[in-house]
């Protein structure tokens, strides 16, 4: 007697192979997550996002909703979340490059830019580092932003045919962009400069708007994180100082006179007008003008006879010239000799 099996239907087995783990799901939702503080560095040559493992656990306290995406798993500890994560390839624990003080330095730094493998793939909060593994959805608005970058270089190179006040718009828009960034870089060397020669502090502000990789509300913060270097000394501070003094003596007694200001501000000006003046009308024009000029003239085959009579009737006005001189010459030569048969 033979008993029939009742095999799976194959819908089961095509939802469970369908079906997204449950873990994948959660790591991409907690890498996403705007409170889980993480930055860029560079692990066996390649640039990693990766965040530290103190910060995962209070993160995790503070969002416990987010544990709802493990399901079956969701009262599981941070600990072993964190391990899971490790065995499923989702994240990989790794360890500073430098682990020794550097000169004038206190204490390691809290991100450090270079990451090494580290030895045993077990999670920890305490100092332990770890790398994002997959690599990360595209937001709507990069994928949006890519369609945009070729529509603006197809703008910017149809700039020479805009009107002439979209032109003048663009031209001080730049014009001033680019004087509030110059503003803003100096402004910062001055304070650092002033700060770090009177009081030996050093301050940056707006810390990360040179920043690579930095958030919007990162990028303009203003005030800087609390200074943790060693003082500077007395005598470099004081060399410094004599350093910035003659460079800007030289600078000053260097600098162009009002002539030669004058001089570099009109010809800036003129090629400022020549790119806002400029329309395809007038290159147009100018182009119909040369060739109605170029089909005045003779042919190729008869341009050199053209040039030899040119040449002829330019040299009989010369021929002409000489005789009449000679000619004023010969009568002047009697006149004088008359002259002279008188005295005598």
């Amino acid at each position: 007697m033979y008993l029939k099996s009742n095999p799976m239907p194959s819908s089961i087995f095509q939802k469970q192979a369908a079906k997204k783990d449950v873990f994948q799901i959660f790591a991409e939702k907690v890498r996403d997550h705007k409170n889980l503080e993480s930055r860029w560095a560079v692990l066996q040559e390649t640039r990693v996002e990766y965040f530290r493992g103190k910060d995962f656990v209070s993160f995790l306290r503070n969002h416990p909703d987010l544990k709802n995406i493990l399901e079956s798993d969701r009262n599981l500890e941070i600990e072993d979340i964190g391990d899971i994560l490790l065995r499923k390839n989702l994240i990989v624990r790794c360890d500073r490059v430098v682990k020794t003080l550097r000169p004038g330095k206190k204490k390691l730094s809290t991100w450090p830019a270079h990451l090494e493998l580290f030895s045993e793939q077990v999670f920890s909060d305490n100092d332990a580092f770890f790398a994002w593994t997959f690599v990360n959805r595209w937001p709507l608005w990069q994928t949006l932003l890519s369609f945009f970058w070729p529509v603006l270089t197809i703008a910017i190179c149809l700039f020479p045919v805009y009107p002439h006040r979209c032109k003048l718009f663009i031209l001080y828009f730049c014009a001033g962009l680019l004087l509030l960034i110059l503003t803003l870089l100096l402004l910062r060397a001055f304070v650092f400069g002033s700060l770090w020669i009177l009081l030996g502090k050093r301050v940056w502000i707006f810390p990360n708007i040179l920043a690579e990789e930095a958030t919007l509300k990162e990028l303009f913060q203003f005030w800087p994180k609390k200074d943790e270097d060693e003082r500077p000394k007395w005598t470099a501070r004081l060399f410094y100082t004599i350093v910035a003094v003659v460079v800007i003596l030289l600078l000053r007694h260097h600098a162009p006179d009002e002539a030669a200001r004058a001089r570099y501000q009109k010809r800036v000006s003129n090629i400022i007008d020549d790119v806002l003046e400029w329309s395809p009308s007038l290159a147009l024009s100018g182009m119909m003008e040369k060739q109605t000029v170029f089909n005045a003239t003779d042919p190729d085959s008869n341009v050199t006879d053209g040039s030899k009579t040119t040449t002829e009737q330019t040299a009989q006005p010369e021929d002409v010239e000489g005789d009449i001189i000679t000619d004023e010459h010969e009568v002047e030569q009697p006149i004088e000799n008359s002259e002279d048969t008188d005295h005598q």
